[in-house]
């Protein structure tokens, strides 16, 4: 009947491309509307993605470990009644046994790869000239300083010899081990970081390597998070406020009715669903920190939509996000957190529950620690971190005097954007989500 684009998903404000993982369909499949199609992969989560209907695949248009920018079409879906040839696409089709043909095809595809992700790299000469590589083999050829007789010589496993992302990932590794077990005694060596691209600022010192020391290559999520916390800090001049609140009789309540919370709606209740309520009733007091900034343009955004920070058991981190959150009650909320938290940790997040957040909380109390000063999750301009609460004496007001008692005590920190919260925002909106936490109603019922 018709023929559909599938489109590289928009998978969060700052993510503007991602990097196809596998295809797990082929040409000719058949496929369910919601089955996935091919896995994808950007800074921020690996994803699945659906097939938005039922039908055949009817062409594919990027290869794998292809980098793709957010809205290309990157298959056609044939609906029912369309004929479907059962031939490669384009993208992946067999190369013509015509040397002609061959060092055409090459050519162009290697002119289209390089005009879709900009990067620049061109082999001087040697066996590499006449491969074709994706521009991701290229891009990680190009930091790795990998010579095109070293790139020409690597076993390509992919589709007609082709080197895949693994192969060259492998490599490096290899490499890295010959060149240290080569050392026979400690050497010195010196390692200069590229020079950063804004001229303003001043190049990173060089490490000095030395003596026994193992050195571990970081992963592609850890390099992107990198870039982006960087990116982060020259985009937004930080400022972080502190307060400690008192929290005892939010502990106290979770304490007391957690085991029924659990009979009543089949979940753990945890302290982060009542710090997300804290947190969306400061933002309706105080609208103009659920913001962001383009250019010189404040946009006031009217969802509010609450990021939390969750690790990951390969010790990054992702932000999956409560959307509506102000929509939700404690039941609804501690449901959301729940769910969003497991999914996160067995890598099933969809591209959709880590997009449009416009407040990030973390909870840093989790390891232990009693306070932080969180990097702003751009293009947000607030980031709250919570502490452990602990036991501590605390001064009390009473109708008698003042007395000293043992309080559940917690510190709260709130890093801003400068530019547009300025400290009496800043400090006054944390305060006031340090006044609701301590004003907890203890006979809150559930």
């Amino acid at each position: 009947m018709a023929k559909v684009e599938l489109l590289m998903p928009k998978m969060g404000e700052s993510i503007i491309e991602a990097t196809i993982l596998k295809w797990v369909k082929k040409v000719g499949d058949k496929v369910e509307m919601d089955e996935t199609i091919l896995e994808i992969a950007t800074d921020k989560v690996d994803s699945e993605i659906p097939s938005p209907i039922s039908g055949t695949i009817a062409e594919i248009l990027f290869p794998e470990d292809s980098v793709v920018e957010v809205g290309k079409v990157i298959a056609i879906i044939a609906t029912e009644g369309e004929n479907v040839q059962a031939a490669a696409s384009p993208a992946i089709q067999e190369v013509a046994q015509n040397p002609v043909a061959q060092t055409a095809a090459a050519v162009v595809e290697t002119e289209i790869a390089a005009v879709q992700t900009n990067v620049l790299f061109t082999p001087s000469s040697g066996d590499a000239d006449d491969r074709f590589y994706s521009p991701l083999v290229k891009s990680i050829a190009k930091e790795e300083k990998i010579s095109n007789a070293e790139l020409g010589n690597i076993v390509g496993t992919g589709a007609n010899g082709r080197v895949t992302k693994k192969d060259i990932l492998d490599f490096v590794a290899t490499r890295s081990s010959t060149q240290q077990q080569v050392a026979s005694a400690p050497v010195e060596v010196k390692v200069t970081p590229a020079a950063p691209q804004n001229n303003t600022l001043s190049a990173a010192p060089s490490a000095s390597i030395s003596g026994n020391v193992e050195i571990i290559e970081m992963d592609r999520m850890r390099k992107l998070i990198a870039d982006h916390m960087v990116m982060s800090k020259q985009t937004s001049p930080h400022v972080t406020s502190f307060v400690e609140a008192d929290v005892t009789n939010m502990f106290q309540w979770r304490e007391k009715n957690k085991k029924k919370f659990q009979e009543k709606y089949g979940e753990n209740i945890t302290f982060t669903p009542l710090f997300v309520d804290a947190v969306v009733r400061a933002i309706k007091d105080f609208p103009m920190v659920n913001i962001s900034l383009d250019g010189n343009k404040i946009i006031v955004k009217k969802d509010i939509n609450i990021g939390m920070a969750a690790a990951l058991p390969s010790g990054n981190l992702i932000v999956p996000v409560i959307k509506n959150a102000d929509y939700l009650n404690l039941a609804g909320l501690t449901k959301t957190v729940n769910d969003l938290a497991n999914r996160a940790r067995q890598n099933k997040l969809k591209p959709e529950e880590i997009k449009d957040g416009t407040f990030t909380l973390t909870n840093v109390g989790t390891f232990g620690n009693v306070m932080g000063t969180p990097i702003i999750n751009q293009p947000q301009v607030a980031i709250l971190a919570t502490g452990a609460i602990r036991k501590k004496p605390a001064v009390l007001e009473t109708e008698y005097g003042d007395v000293i008692a043992v309080r559940q005590m917690m510190f709260l920190s709130l890093s801003y954007d400068h530019r547009v919260v300025d400290g009496s925002l800043g400090g006054s909106f944390l305060k006031r989500i340090a006044d609701y936490l301590e004003k907890f109603d203890p006979n809150l019922s559930i």
